[in-house]
């Protein structure tokens, strides 16, 4: 998918939700334990009732790993039932040296190797350019760089000072050099939201990955605020607080009208 086709995408469905499926078994409504693959029945069911909403699906990696091969199966599934016109992020957050990340990237890229063919991924980037770049040689795909996380331990590395400014400055304005806007993207959690207009000075054509709104306490009119720029350039992340809206047998219907909140409260701000 293209920027311009995304662009285009959110502007149809005057929406940047980016719905993640971090889909915990242990959570999963208790109707649907009995299914032979519970995991991709959730999915299937949120996908379904939330893709008038969203213009993009962002499974968590681990979520699937966790549970071994028939995670992996469930992943596949739910990688297909993701409608075509939703842009795919992998959120698995990889980053090793060169022949090791040309394999990740071929996990998630190349669905003759592995099965999957994700849009996206979300690569780590503390090993440099030659652990990114790999990711970077599959035409049409698009890394998604960590860049200022929403967790509290973010200040640990990412805010420290160097001679060319915070650390996370640094991978902003290295990583520009790696890849254009139309192949690369950053992740900026939504408890940043202070940060989010200096970053944009630091980026201000790029796409943004926004986690943490939701749940996790993130104000959307913060993000959109200091974070939009004039092709909307965001794609904001809402999980648990969709997945989870209901625990019960109108869960589907639950996490479509949360998705629905937050698509008409985007509209007005695109």
């Amino acid at each position: 998918m293209t920027r311009n086709q995304l662009y285009q995408n959110i502007l149809q469905k005057k929406s940047y939700l980016c719905v993640g499926l971090d889909t915990d078994l242990r959570r999963i409504p208790a109707h649907l334990q009995n299914e032979s693959d519970p995991i991709a029945a959730f999915n299937r069911q949120i996908i379904e009732a939330t893709a008038e909403f969203a213009v993009a699906y962002k499974p968590n990696i681990a979520f699937y790993e966790a549970l071994g091969p028939r995670g992996w199966e469930s992943l596949q599934r739910t990688l297909e039932y993701i409608p075509k016109d939703c842009f795919t992020i992998a959120d698995a957050k990889r980053g090793d040296i060169g022949n090791t990340s040309g394999l990740y990237a071929r996990t998630f890229f190349d669905p003759s190797s592995s099965g999957l063919d994700f849009d996206s991924v979300t690569v780590a980037p503390y090993m440099g350019r030659d652990s990114v770049e790999p990711f970077l040689d599959y035409e049409g795909k698009w890394v998604i760089l960590l860049a200022l996380t929403s967790n509290a331990g973010s200040a640990d590395f990412q805010r420290l000072e160097g001679s060319g400014g915070a650390l996370y400055e640094s991978v902003i304005k290295t990583s520009q050099t790696w890849a254009s806007p139309d192949q690369l993207m950053y992740v900026v959690g939504a408890t940043q939201a202070d940060q989010l207009a200096h970053i944009r000075t630091l980026a201000p054509d790029h796409f943004l990955l926004v986690p943490g709104v939701g749940a996790q306490g993130g104000s959307l009119e913060e993000v959109s605020k200091y974070g939009m720029n004039d092709h909307c350039g965001l794609l904001v992340n809402a999980s648990r607080s969709i997945l989870y809206a209901s625990s019960g047998v109108d869960f589907a219907q639950r996490a479509a009208a949360e998705a629905k909140a937050l698509q008409q409260e985007m509209a007005n701000y695109l």
